[in-house]
């Protein structure tokens, strides 16, 4: 590994002579055009293969509708012009939500939400074209660990206990874990969602498995006895059953994604995809067999993630400058944490065979991330460039690559993690610096709070 360094390329082949010089597999490609491929996702087609990852703003009405700020975002996310926007969080059942403002589908909001799709769907004509209809898929959540459904308290709610991160969350290692009995009732809560968001007008759902929230959890829940724990199978039933659930309720024509954690950087017993003696070595035989078992059982869609944004290795998720506030530096060069989420793509990719996948960590790479992910599309690495924190920054960089043939420098974001700091101190998040005159205020209350409650208790 070498040492971490902030972005500071001039020149595309700037980058690629630094990417060569650390022996990574990362490639560049001056033709874009690959960008611009539609995509069949299931019974639909997305115009192109840019999408919109899923970032969390924290900010919906009580009820969990669309508050102002959300149809702002999502309306500046439809009228950038990416072929797919996979929208946020949006918790299955109120104790899963990860914070007051979480967004929540319900029978009485769903009216909201169908307003905001249209509204999204028109905004995406309206700058890019009458024949741009991207894809819209809502990603179904339960927080488990990380939920905090009031106030400013955790209120976990785990399927096995972790002596490192339990005290993180304020859990004593004889607090009661959940049982099998809500595992099968919250299968039908998603279910439930799902056909909400169906009749809210969104092309699909994601059942979400990443960043150890519940169903990530679950993956890795080696100690925990029973049905949902021990066996690879065991560890997987509940995802498979909600699979199956949510297919026999929607139809074939109604999109089922996963955003699922391929590598949790994490100890076993407590994390998935890693090596038994050494966490940080990667364990391709698991997030394969998962791969394998969610393309048998019908899933259209698959994006891939790594790591836990809420621990001490934030770079494992997404390469930064910057980090939140009390996170080490850490100990690999940004653009080896690039290669790492590519290569897990790829591997990916790989094992779904037709079945298309969402690469991520490409934000670090600012104006030259467009040429990575065209090098990846090209080489058959992955079927979309997904981008995240980038998004809230630069909501229209698709159309600006796709009409213009770069990203503006001026406009990318800097992954100086602004934007995850404010979720840590419980605000509403954007991008501070290329937002900075909605966000930055925001920021800075969110700071003073968490900072009187530090102080005060």
């Amino acid at each position: 590994m070498a040492a971490h360094e902030r972005f500071h390329y001039q020149s595309l082949e700037e980058i690629q002579a630094q990417a060569r010089a650390l022996h990574t597999d990362l490639n560049f490609a001056s033709d874009l055009s690959p960008l611009a491929r539609p995509v069949k996702v299931g019974s639909k087609t997305a115009p192109n293969s840019f999408a919109v990852l899923p970032m969390e703003g924290c900010d919906s009405n009580p009820d969990g509708s669309p508050s102002e700020l959300v149809t702002r975002r999502y309306t500046r996310f439809a009228a950038g012009g990416s072929g797919l926007l996979w929208w946020e969080a949006c918790a299955v059942t109120d104790e899963g939500r990860a914070n007051e403002l979480s967004m929540m589908l319900t029978k009485d909001n769903v009216g909201a939400f169908a307003r905001l799709v249209d509204t999204a769907r028109k905004a995406a004509s309206d700058a890019n074209g009458a024949d741009h209809k991207p894809l819209h898929i809502l990603q179904l959540t339960h927080s488990g660990r990380y939920s905090r459904p009031v106030g400013h308290s955790p209120a976990p709610i785990v399927p096995q206990h972790d002596p490192i991160l339990d005290p993180r969350v304020g859990l004593s290692p004889d607090a009661p874990v959940i049982t099998d009995g809500y595992l099968d009732d919250l299968i039908g809560k998603y279910v439930q969602s799902a056909l909400l968001a169906r009749e809210a007008g969104f092309d699909g759902v994601d059942l979400k498995a990443c960043h150890r929230y519940l169903v990530s959890e679950l993956l890795a829940s080696h100690t925990r006895p029973g049905r949902y724990g021990g066996s690879f199978e065991n560890r997987t039933r509940f995802l498979r059953e909600t699979l199956k659930a949510v297919r026999s309720a929607v139809g074939p024509d109604f999109i089922i994604a996963c955003r699922f954690n391929v590598f949790d950087a994490h100890p076993y017993p407590y994390g998935f995809g890693c090596d038994h003696q050494d966490m940080w070595k990667f364990d391709p035989a698991e997030p394969m067999a998962l791969v394998k078992m969610l393309c048998e059982n019908g899933i259209d869609l698959l994006s891939n993630s790594a790591g836990n944004p809420y621990y001490i290795y934030p770079q494992v998720t997404r390469p930064f400058d910057l980090s939140s506030m009390g996170i080490p530096t850490p100990e690999e060069h940004p653009l080896e944490s690039c290669a790492r989420l590519f290569d897990f793509t790829r591997q990916i990719q790989a094992a779904a065979g037709s079945v298309p996948v969402v690469g991520n960590g490409y934000s670090w790479l600012r104006q030259f991330a467009p040429h990575a992910g065209a090098a990846n599309l090209a080489d058959g690495s992955c079927a979309f460039m997904g981008l995240g924190r980038s998004s809230f920054a630069y909501p229209d960089a698709p159309r600006d690559v796709l009409t213009r043939g770069f990203m503006d420098p001026g406009k990318c974001c800097i992954t100086c993690s602004k934007c995850t700091q404010i979720m840590r101190d419980h605000g509403r998040t954007g991008c501070v610096v290329r937002d900075a005159d909605l966000y930055a205020p925001l920021y800075r209350q969110a700071r003073a709070d968490a900072q009187r409650r530090e102080t005060h208790g």
